[in-house]
């Protein structure tokens, strides 16, 4: 475990710090589609200063992020936007915001972004999940989180749709996004961005029910499509 922990380690420093200036401007675009919510929530001048704050402790928090593989994995993207979230969140915590508070900003931070995006274009991502070839793919991927092959990682279960309650599910038993918020004893906040995928489910017409998270205490977080239905959370 040592071993692997530090291979790990060696990893993270190549891979997340060789790409800096590229999570830095994707994370510099995130930040003009947000500049609205700021100004709405804080004004513009403390909104700038709010912007300028969160990327300087988004670049610091860059080469703590756990190695999961690269960019070809399917949950890269997810941890790097929680290191986003939680740069934001340790800015406003500091400006006096609660979690709860800051909790909404990030929720509309993410509608800013959908609403930048073409819906047709949202809508065929949402589609092109359901195509066996993403499926089969999902259904490998599930089989090979059950490795465990890095500990920063999620672990989850492909479940089988019968097409009429759901077309598929995830069932999630670890997720890399309380892991990483865990080690920087920010708990409280993974809650509120479990919330985020229903936005973004709705967005790409993929029906996501779901009933419990891991961040809510329960033993795991049961996903379930249905491609074009309500998405619903219990």
């Amino acid at each position: 475990m040592v071993e692997t922990d530090a291979l790990n380690q060696q990893m993270i420093n190549n891979y997340y710090i060789s790409r800096k200036s590229k999570l830095l401007k994707d994370f510099n675009k995130i930040t003009k589609r947000a500049r609205k919510v700021f100004v709405y929530h804080f004004g513009s001048d403390l909104a700038n200063t709010i912007a300028e704050e969160t990327r300087q402790e988004y670049e610091n928090l860059i080469p703590e992020l756990p190695y999961i593989g690269d960019k070809n994995s399917f949950f890269t993207k997810n941890l790097i936007g929680s290191a986003q979230a939680l740069a934001l969140y340790r800015v406003l915590k500091e400006h006096g915001k609660t979690v709860e508070e800051t909790g909404k900003i990030i929720y509309g931070v993410i509608e800013a972004q959908l609403d930048a995006c073409p819906k047709l274009l949202l809508r065929l991502f949402g589609r092109l999940t359901f195509v066996k070839y993403f499926v089969k793919r999902f259904r490998k991927k599930a089989a090979e989180s059950q490795k465990r092959q890095y500990s920063g990682d999620w672990v989850f279960t492909f479940i089988e749709g019968d097409g009429k309650k759901f077309d598929y599910g995830i069932d999630f038993t670890e997720c890399g996004i309380c892991k990483f918020l865990h080690t920087q004893d920010a708990d409280e906040l993974t809650p509120f961005l479990c919330v985020l995928d229903f936005p973004q489910s709705k967005a790409f017409g993929t029906g996501l029910v779901r009933t419990m998270t891991i961040a809510e205490g329960n033993e795991k977080c049961d996903f379930r499509f249905k491609r074009g239905r309500e998405v619903s959370q219990r």
